[in-house]
């Protein structure tokens, strides 16, 4: 085994890894860039070496600084993690050049399947199934043109060296296949450095299942079964479970040898995954491999009790695959959750800031060989902690959210009760939606395809509620609470009503009216309090009046409203209260009567950036008239580009940014005027 490693990552992926080799007695050797320095993964590894400036191709892409460091170190080996440098075969053939054992498969390996219309090819002779499609090198527009029209719409056009959902585009007809071409090179030059592009039949209701694979030197090649990654928001997983529901023995059998049968055709070694598309009838086409681990692998880790990165690390060391295909087996039902810094409601924009206040559900940091389901069935994988900033120069993740049930009910109700306790203040996060999408009709009874985000948008993306009663409780006891312990006990005379401020006046009960704020709308509260107890109070709000009590447990807030009984918690920044509450945030700002002076502001015909990127396309000038919906400017974050559109009709007045230039968060992008204001 080795002694020392270096983790050519970041994140939660190179904490991961990291877990697995101080289990082992390996020593680990972090990489981090400007942006990363007091990362959660540099404190976690045993050493860690600086390697360049915050963005990606400064740091984390310099594959030959990575390898001059993991020698200057005196590392062994090299972990690739995922994304990055994890699928380059240059990367892995320098690492052998160097001396450095790549762990991952052959570069070779890397090069059969790192291009999707090459390893169709390849798969085609392997007999195994292929969506009908366009893999060739001829990259004429006109060609490409012809093909979707010969394959029949709707076609997928998909970058030939993508991954992660980027450059991929759905077209519907004919009429829009050129821009979305030109997008879709865009994208995939801008990620993958490959403009190439694969057109293919998109079949209308699939699901994503992918087999995870292992292959050792010495000729040995299993499965450990699939993972159903079926809901994805932009082609990018959201939720991942293992075992697929519905999922026959024989289906399995078959994906199986068929996924082994593809690694083979390669000579892979390592961890990889194929990934197919599956009809609804239970046909099924290979789309791609990876050849690498994958986000989701710590699904198939709770239901088979296997720990992947050690698999990785012995099969590197030239070991054979510590289990054979007949000792492999499924134990119950996993669920995975990924956390991210973005906002579902802004169609899922990246969001970027500090995480001010995180509180977590309990959990196993992380599985013991062996062990995979910890004491509560509940596993976090996370790169950041409190205090930590999510940057706009990666990707948004927050942490992955990991549930083991005895079946799929289990786990789903694991997975909710887990999501409703996990808390972040400072940033927009898909906490919410993700219960909104565990509690769905369409998940819960397992109606799976790769459109069901899209298919319930009604019930996913529900109309904003106003504040709810028991969110106005919770808030005005943490409010009451506070001003409670603020109050100095007066050592001479602990008797004076001047240093207990309770229910009782002169001339009757305490009535006090309290003013919060939420979503731009002005709530009143009134509390009518007990003489007779401080902590008794009636509450009206809403039209709604109810006896009110509340008590204080550690974080926790028990409120009783008359016979109805809940609890949260609430986080306090100054005047702005965080209340968590049934698996919902709601962020309620106080109006202090004595600082409170409300103005209402504005945006007039401002277009403000929705997160902080680059321009990287300009439709308009100054003078040019825009009707509602028009694509005025294209924006790229984190490699995904986002159209800024008009909001209205109307007149370009002013383009403040050019092509190329950076923007923050906020920023005035454009000023127009409305219809009637330009015919003025």
């Amino acid at each position: 085994m080795f002694n020392k490693i270096l983790i050519a990552n970041r994140g939660e992926i190179a904490c991961r890894v990291a877990a697995t080799c101080r289990r082992l007695g390996i020593r680990t050797v972090a990489v981090y860039s400007d942006a990363d320095a007091d990362a959660r993964h540099v404190a976690f590894c045993d050493e860690a070496v600086h390697i360049g400036g915050p963005a990606a191709r400064d740091s984390y892409l310099r594959a030959d600084h990575i390898i001059e460091m993991a020698k200057e170190t005196g590392a062994q080996a090299i972990h690739p993690g995922y994304g990055f440098l994890s699928e380059n075969e240059d990367f892995a053939r320098a690492c052998a050049e160097a001396g450095l054992v790549f762990i991952g498969p052959p570069a070779e390996a890397i090069h059969a399947m790192g291009s999707k219309s090459a390893a169709k090819q390849l798969m085609e002779k392997a007999a195994v199934p292929l969506v009908p499609g366009y893999h060739g090198e001829d990259q004429d527009a006109a060609l490409l043109r012809r093909e979707a029209d010969g394959i029949g719409y709707p076609v997928l056009l998909k970058a030939s060296a993508g991954g992660g959902g980027k450059g991929m585009r759905v077209v519907d007809a004919g009429e829009g296949f050129e821009a979305a071409l030109a997008s879709v090179k865009r994208e995939a030059l801008a990620s993958f450095g490959d403009d190439k592009v694969l057109v293919e039949k998109y079949l209308t209701r699939p699901r994503h299942i992918e087999i995870q694979v292992f292959a050792d030197t010495l000729g040995n090649c299993v499965y450990l079964f699939e993972r159903d990654c079926s809901v994805q928001r932009r082609h990018q997983k959201v939720l991942e479970e293992a075992p697929a529901p519905g999922m026959t023995e024989e289906r399995r059998r078959a994906m199986g040898e068929a996924a082994v049968a593809a690694a083979r055709a390669v000579g892979y070694v390592g961890a990889g995954t194929v990934e197919f598309i599956a009809n609804q009838d239970g046909s099924f086409y290979f789309m791609e491999m990876n050849t690498r681990l994958q986000v989701e692998h710590p699904v198939t880790e709770m239901i088979t009790g296997q720990d992947l990165v050690e698999w990785q690390l012995r099969v590197a060391c030239g070991e054979a695959l510590p289990l054979t295909q007949e000792q492999l087996r499924i134990d119950g039902h996993a669920l995975e959750a990924r956390i991210y810094a973005e906002n579902p409601e802004k169609g899922f924009l990246p969001s970027t800031g500090t995480l001010r206040f995180m509180r977590t559900p309990p959990a196993v940091q992380f599985m013991r060989g062996g062990d995979a389901h910890g004491p509560a069935g509940v596993r976090i994988d996370a790169g950041v902690r409190e205090g930590d900033t999510i940057s706009p120069f990666y990707d948004p993740m927050i942490a992955k959210l990991i549930v083991w049930g005895r079946d799929r009910d289990e786990a789903l109700h694991r997975m909710s009760q887990a999501l409703a306790h996990y808390h972040v203040v400072g940033l927009s996060t898909n906490v919410a939606f993700l219960q909104r999408l565990i509690k769905s009709d369409a998940f819960r009874t397992a109606d799976l395809d790769t459109g069901l985000i899209e298919r319930n948008q009604a019930t996913l993306f529900p109309p904003q509620k106003s504040a709810g009663i028991e969110s106005i409780a919770l808030a005005v006891a943490a409010l009451l609470e506070r001003e409670s312990k603020e109050r100095r006990i007066d050592e001479a005379d602990r008797h004076s009503p001047w240093t207990h401020a309770g229910n009782w006046r002169l001339n009757g009960r305490d009535t006090r009216t309290l003013y919060f704020e939420a979503a731009g709308h002005k709530l009143e509260v009134v509390l009518k309090g007990d003489v007779r107890d401080t902590r008794k109070s009636t509450l009206i709000y809403a039209d709604q009046a109810a006896p009110f009590a509340y008590t204080f447990k550690a974080d926790d807030i028990r409120v009783d409203l008359g016979t109805r009984r809940t609890h949260g918690q609430v986080h306090r920044e100054g005047d702005t209260f965080h209340v968590f509450h049934d698996g919902r945030h709601t962020v309620l700002g106080w109006l202090d009567p004595l600082l409170h002076a409300g103005e209402a502001e504005g945006e007039g015909g401002k277009l403000t950036a929705p997160m902080p990127g680059k321009v990287i396309a300009v439709m308009v000038q100054p003078g040019s008239k825009v009707t509602r919906g028009t694509p005025l400017l294209v924006m790229e974050a984190m490699k995904m580009e986002h159209t800024i559109a008009a909001p209205t009709d109307g007149v370009v007045s002013e383009v403040l940014y050019g092509v190329g230039e950076q923007v923050a968060e906020g920023a005035q992008l454009l000023a127009f005027a409305v219809e009637e204001a330009a015919g003025a």
